[in-house]
């Protein structure tokens, strides 16, 4: 349903998986494999690999797999039509849909995402060129915003009228309130739900418009300071990042993002050199947050006061370094300085506040230490309470023995007394990278099924293999006419693993493995003659047995001797019934 099944197989023949995880993680090539750090798990050695050719992917760390349109779902956070949709825009094929409710509620997306770049581009078109935009264009120079800011930011300007917007456009009036461009007043008439502010469209992820901010200017009597878009069915402000769009391809480059409060924040950082930023619509960090961030990067950046946020905050911001596999750090901001402003100011300084970011606990410990009088006892003692409560909040154990220590020898106590409180929690570790089986002829025959198809096919049968996966792997491929259907209808473990060799070098002669994998097969058959109940009765075909596996050893008697092997031990199987 959805999606014509001919489309999805063309987008999986069309799209470049090499060239779209590259916007997300480093890649080499070794060999006809590319490889990198996994974007979905952290790791300090490449555990991710891409077969460029099957357009698959798989990490041997996380075990995560899947081919081009799985690595758009993951990394774009979409559905899986979403992620068809997606690759369908980038590489100009054309999609047929069916009539299923599900088409239908995607049409209804893609046309409040249309109402939404149109109304962006109404208010971007009024802010340039309208007369009563003046005022607007003059409080953004003050802002250091120049043309080529405005127009990457695509800024607005809503004018101060009741319903320019919704005469303008001529929409349907349901998209206008479903998109939270208008609602209806009390007189039953569409109203702008904007008014006299400057506008910042919000874009996700992908660089649909889903919503806009807008900021009054300087001087207005309107108390509401910002004014936001509400929740819709394209916008949810609790996953959403201000200028992820714009910054994606340089977070992932420098593996940084730094998350503003403000999306004025975030355009100043941009103009002082550090084009990573983003920014929270409105809301606190989430969850949702964290897990949109992870994929794009490992170092998380707050450049706003964390310290205000308190206990609660702290622990959720472990919490999420443990879940997440992030790295929280807190940009040492001068105080009561704001980026937008620091940018003008001093923009030098707002990227030394950035690259010598602290660690979250380390920025709160430096924080209270610097404001605390430590020329008495009283107030050290005081002062070791506080920072012992801070050391105490976080999860692992050397973390807590290593902070404790610095602030004891910068309080001249012992450390046992800053860490003397309450219980403390000790972190679970476990190893995120589980070892890679080990190579057998059958997992290098598999293999070559997996690559060079031509070189075993008519040569081998599943009474050659004995681990129930590796049969299933077999058969799988041997019903399917491409790895991607082979993959699709193997059962789950099978499925892994032909996902993990697709990905994996074959650098073997297919002569030398099959005869390997024969032969074992082969012995085992010998084994099972030699304890017959009647020796004599088998003896002939003991020694035929021999025989053969002793011209597997030959270079010139391999290739008859395989076949005969085979032959013989597919027959056998059939009369057992196995």
């Amino acid at each position: 349903m959805g999606i014509a099944d001919g489309d999805i197989e063309r987008i999986r023949a069309t799209a470049n998986l090499v060239e779209i995880a590259q916007e997300v993680v480093a890649l080499k090539r070794v060999g006809t494999r590319y490889v990198g750090l996994c974007p979905f798990h952290a790791e300090k050695s490449g555990s991710f690999s891409i077969n460029a050719e099957a357009g698959l992917f798989y990490c041997f760390g996380c075990q995560a797999k899947g081919d081009t349109i799985t690595f758009v779902r993951e990394t774009q956070h979409l559905d899986f039509v979403g992620a068809v949709e997606w690759l369908a825009g980038r590489y100009g094929v054309t999609l047929t849909y069916d009539n299923s409710r599900e088409t239908e509620s995607r049409s209804r997306r893609r046309a409040l995402v249309e109402a939404m770049d149109r109304a962006v581009e109404w208010y971007h078109e009024r802010l340039l060129t309208s007369p009563d935009a003046a005022q607007a264009r003059g409080y953004l120079r003050s802002r250091g915003y120049d043309g080529e800011i405005v127009r990457r930011y695509k800024l607005g300007w809503a004018p101060d009228d009741w319903d320019a917007l919704c005469k303008a456009l001529k929409l349907e009036r349901q998209v206008l309130v479903d998109t939270g461009l208008a609602f209806v007043n009390k007189r039953d008439r569409l109203q702008d739900s904007f008014r006299s502010r400057v506008l910042f469209p919000i874009f996700d992820a992908r660089g649909d418009a889903v919503a806009i901010g807008g900021r009054i200017l300087p001087g207005s009597s309107d108390p509401a300071k910002y004014k936001n878009s509400p929740s819709t069915a394209i916008y949810d402000k609790s996953e959403t990042l201000y200028a992820l769009n714009w910054a994606k391809s340089e977070i992932v480059q420098r593996g940084e993002v730094v998350v503003c409060e403000g999306y004025t924040d975030v355009i100043g950082m941009a103009i002082a050199g550090v084009p990573t930023a983003v920014a929270t619509c409105g809301t606190a960090l989430t969850d949702r947050h964290f897990a949109t961030m992870k994929n794009f990067a490992r170092r998380i950046v707050l450049a706003y006061d964390a310290d205000a946020a308190g206990q609660g905050a702290a622990e959720r911001f472990y919490e999420w370094e443990q879940k997440y596999e992030v790295d929280v750090f807190v940009a040492d901001l001068p105080k009561g300085a704001d980026p937008g402003d620091l940018a003008r100011s001093d923009p030098a300084a707002l990227q030394r506040s950035v690259t010598g970011a602290k660690r979250f606990l380390e920025f709160r410990l430096d924080r209270l230490l610097g404001r605390a009088d430590l020329r008495s006892v009283e107030g050290r003692a005081r002062i070791a309470g506080e920072a012992g409560a801070m050391i105490r909040e976080h999860p692992n154990q050397i973390v807590r023995e290593q902070y404790a220590g610095q602030v004891a020898v910068r309080l001249d106590l012992p450390a046992d007394a800053i860490l003397r409180g309450g219980p403390v929690r000790i972190a679970r570790t476990e190893s995120s990278r589980p070892r890679r089986a080990q190579e057998s002829p059958a997992l290098m025959v598999l293999g070559l099924a997996v690559h060079r198809p031509e070189e075993v096919a008519g040569r081998i049968d599943e009474v050659l293999f004995t681990d129930p996966v590796h049969v299933s792997a077999y058969r799988a491929l041997a019903g399917a006419t491409t790895l991607h259907e082979a993959i699709d209808t193997a059962e789950p473990e099978a499925a892994e693993l032909l996902q993990r060799l697709a990905v994996e070098e074959v650098d073997v002669e297919a002569d030398d493995v099959v005869a390997l994998l024969v032969a074992d097969a082969a012995r085992r058959a010998l084994d099972e003659i030699r304890h017959a109940d009647d020796p004599l009765a088998v003896a002939e075909l003991h020694g035929w047995l021999k025989l053969r596996l002793d011209e597997l050893m030959e270079t010139e008697t391999r290739g008859p001797a395989t076949a005969a092997l085979v032959s013989f031990l597919v027959e056998r199987a059939a009369e057992e019934g196995k």
